[in-house]
């Protein structure tokens, strides 16, 4: 299986996938941190892949969805953005209705500030 094999398999089989630096549990570098910390806040169930662990899965992701950096999120099967995106759509609720919107669970906070 190539690599873009790989990569287009976990983005179509998994509702929510990160390609990040790191594992969920340990990210490795702030900006795939900052993303983690998104997601759980969220409650969404997601995969994360480390790219650190593999070079051609590093430099095959970006080929992939054409995008320079890491972390990436994607979200059935679409490419959403990086840490940035993420962040800004998260801070203005668009992250949240995308989710539902394509049908993945959120959790609703007790008390939003």
């Amino acid at each position: 299986m190539s690599i873009d094999q790989f990569i287009d398999n976990e983005v179509k089989t998994n509702d929510v996938v990160l390609f990040m630096k790191g594992t969920p549990q340990f990210p490795m570098c702030g900006f795939s941190g900052q993303v983690v910390q998104i997601l759980d806040y969220l409650g969404v169930p997601y995969k994360g892949l480390n790219v650190l662990e593999n070079d051609e899965l590093r430099q095959g992701i970006k080929t992939y969805s054409n995008w320079p950096t890491i972390p990436q999120l994607y979200v059935k099967g679409e490419f959403v953005g990086g840490c940035d995106i993420i962040r800004e759509m998260f801070q203005a609720g668009e992250l949240q209705s995308l989710f539902k919107d394509k049908g993945v669970p959120v959790k609703t906070p007790a008390a939003a500030s």
